[in-house]
């Protein structure tokens, strides 16, 4: 069994209120049932963090090879084009990890085309709103289990 931590960046826990016409309808707690759901259907494990504050998240990244985390699905949302203490959180850990982010940030303003993450992400999944989560999941799934994306 592997366990999978998703860590959800800055404003993630007003999903479902927030600007809905970019987030959808769902909440993060919606979102991360139905992760939990779709792991332990295939015999693994996730754990769920949401924080506003990058030292938290920093941490959490940090901790993550102490408590056998095999993979990161991370939604840095505005921390993607500004966090290089979460990047080098990241790359100092050497878990292997997929950003992942609700809406099309390339049809977006310019600034959000920038992150500081894709470069050292397996995988980045984009504009598909919830959906981007589960198949991040799902490619996480089978990089663990069978060394692929």
């Amino acid at each position: 069994m592997a366990k999978f931590l998703i860590l959800h960046g800055p404003n993630l826990n007003l999903l479902g209120q927030r600007e809905p016409e970019h987030y959808g309808q769902v909440t993060l707690a919606e979102i991360d049932q139905r992760l939990a759901d779709l792991a332990a259907a295939r015999g693994h494990h996730t754990e769920h963090l949401q924080s506003n504050s990058e030292t938290v998240l920093v941490e959490r990244i940090q901790e993550a090879p102490r408590q056998d985390v095999s993979f990161i699905l991370i939604n840095p949302a505005a921390f993607t084009h500004t966090s290089v203490a979460i990047r080098d959180a990241l790359a100092a850990v050497a878990i292997p990890f997929i950003e992942v982010h609700l809406s099309n940030v390339h049809a977006r303003e310019a600034f959000r085309r920038q992150s500081y993450f894709s470069d050292l992400a397996v995988g980045v999944v984009v504009g598909f709103g919830r959906r981007s989560y589960e198949m991040a999941l799902e490619a996480a799934i089978d990089h663990v289990t069978q060394g692929t994306a």
